[in-house]
């Protein structure tokens, strides 16, 4: 079991995990996941008898066009058709912005949604990290994420509001006012995919405001909303140069049948989405207070669908998951492998009351066992990062693992095949957090890095002398003495674009991001966005002009 367990979550086959181990039978209990997020209200039980059917039909027949399905979600958001583009999934569309509009730098907090950080690194793009902090609970500070811009020179920003995994929200105002700051960019992008379920205020959608600039795009998700991962739609919104750009670049029929069904179908379904959206909204609440119990566990505020907790101290993320896993047949989000976390933190997917029972009473026995506070030891040997992209994997391993861009940064001379960061004062700076003694602790392998070395030289066995023949014949050739290591710099990289799979010129490591603790100083005529808290529980926004709708 233990075996199946570790290759399933290597390979990221999350929901078929669960299917085997209640294939597998166990305690008699079904899995319960707490991994993917969701909305379990969604689709209701009748509208899933509905469309099974009227499955003969769906998989059957050619879907319409994307411009067919497009008008349609247009019609019932009442939102212009020439401002959207919709995707197989909003992954699609984060690929082709990247494509299309990224030139040559990217900025996102972390931790955050990975593909923000990973899809750029693919193309061989800077990815500017900008560490949220855990002492602030991982709250984003506009004015401070706008100066750490300004001092990396970032052509592209990006924010997920709410974030993930950690839920954070950010005010419609505050957002406003950072995208007018930041006018000047490329191009702003708002990750609103789990937007539907915040209830921090009414309105809080960019939507309106990024139609009517010409570099933001507001990227939306609908198989989250809706409960139906596996039809992969989403769609974003811009002003309709923006919007042309990226739909001309889509296929005519990248939408599947599936996914045209249940876009007209939810004009008939709009009270339902709205209840779903509001038990879930209170749901959380009731979740964040039953885990609130554990003793040494922390629980962050959140406005997404999810909420995003700390471990006890001495326990192990990789350790959980497995144990409630296999022992209680529940999966967890672990979050080791997202960058600017670690294994101490888990991502919990909002559920309903009766599966929120379950979970606290598992995590008590999994944490403390048959007594308060003995948590779950943590693994001596660290948990290494894995995106689940093998070009990804790599970049972060010679970075983080062998220390390569740390080299780098202390002064060990450029690295063969990596372009060389520009000189202080000229390109792109670092941010003074990352600044060498400036609150930024230098992780461990760099430390060593910066203690005077004497290169050994390598284990050799003594060679032995040969023996004479009785004949006359030549001296043997003694084997040559090893000659000691030395470091040769090497050529300087050519100018030109950065080879795709390694960082660009200045990137910050993965190690240096998790390193920052210095907040950056604030941003003149930006103020920092004022703290969200718990929401109000009596304020539900507006079902994204679901209830609109005729």
């Amino acid at each position: 079991m233990a075996g199946n367990v570790t290759s399933l979550f290597r390979s990221g086959a999350h929901s078929p995990s669960m299917a085997a181990l209640a294939r597998e039978g166990g305690d008699g209990t079904g899995p319960v996941d707490f991994c993917i997020p969701c909305n379990p209200y969604f689709p209701t039980p009748a509208m899933m008898e509905t469309m099974a059917a009227r499955l003969k039909d769906i998989i059957t027949f050619y879907p319409s066009s994307a411009d067919t399905i497009t008008a349609e979600l247009c019609n019932l958001l009442q939102l212009p058709p020439q401002a959207v583009a919709m995707g197989n999934g909003s992954t699609e569309l984060i690929t082709w912005i990247d494509h299309l509009l990224v030139r040559e730098s990217l900025a996102v907090p972390v931790p955050t949604f990975g593909r923000w950080t990973d899809q750029p690194m693919e193309t061989g793009k800077r990815v500017d990290m900008f560490p949220l902090q855990e002492s602030n609970g991982f709250a984003l500070d506009l004015a401070q994420y706008a100066d750490f811009i300004r001092k990396r020179g970032t052509k592209v920003a990006v924010i997920c509001n709410p974030n993930n995994p950690d839920g954070g929200f950010i005010h419609k105002q505050a957002l406003v006012q950072f995208m007018d700051a930041m006018a000047d960019l490329d191009l702003i992008v708002i990750d609103e995919s789990f937007l539907e379920f915040a209830d921090a205020e009414a309105e809080p959608s960019v939507v309106q405001e990024a139609m009517l600039r010409p570099n933001v795009i507001v990227l939306r998700s609908l198989g989250k909303n809706f409960g139906l991962h596996g039809i992969r739609f989403g769609y974003m919104v811009a002003n309709p140069s923006l919007a042309g750009k990226v739909r001309s670049m889509l296929p005519k029929w990248n939408l599947n049948a599936f996914a045209e069904y249940v876009v007209f179908m939810l004009k008939e379904h709009g009270a339902e989405y709205a209840q779903s959206l509001l038990q879930v909204r209170k749901d959380r609440l009731e979740m964040a207070s039953q885990l609130a119990t554990l003793p040494g566990l922390t629980v962050y505020p959140s406005q997404g669908n999810f909420l995003f907790v700390r471990l006890p101290v001495g326990a192990e993320g990789t350790v959980v998951r497995d144990r409630m896993l296999t022992e209680h047949r529940i999966l967890v989000r672990e979050c080791g492998n997202k960058i600017g976390s670690s294994s101490r933190f888990l991502r919990l997917v909002v559920r309903p009351e009766v599966d929120v029972r379950r979970l606290v009473s598992a995590m008590e026995q999994v944490l403390y066992g048959t007594r308060r506070g003995a948590a779950v030891p943590e693994l001596s040997t660290g948990t290494s990062y894995s995106s689940g992209t093998a070009a990804v994997d790599r970049l972060v391993s010679e970075t983080n693992g062998a220390g390569i861009q740390l080299a780098q940064a202390v002064g060990a001379g450029p690295v063969p095949g990596l372009a060389a960061a520009p000189a202080a004062g000229v390109g792109m700076p670092l941010p003074v957090a990352a600044q060498q003694g400036v609150g930024m602790p230098m992780p461990a392998a760099a430390m060593q890095m910066q203690q005077p070395q004497q290169m050994q030289q390598p284990m050799m066995a003594p060679v032995t002398p040969m023996t004479p023949a009785p004949a006359p014949a030549p001296a043997p050739v003694p084997a040559p003495a090893p000659m000691p290591m030395q470091m040769q710099p090497p050529a300087p990289a050519p100018a030109g674009p950065t080879p795709p799979g390694v960082p660009a010129r200045g990137g910050l490591t993965a190690a240096q991001v998790r390193g920052m603790t210095a907040p950056a100083p604030p941003v003149p005529n930006l103020a920092p966005a004022p703290a969200t808290g718990w929401p109000n529980a009596q304020s539900w926004p507006n079902a994204a002009g679901m209830g609109q709708a005729g």
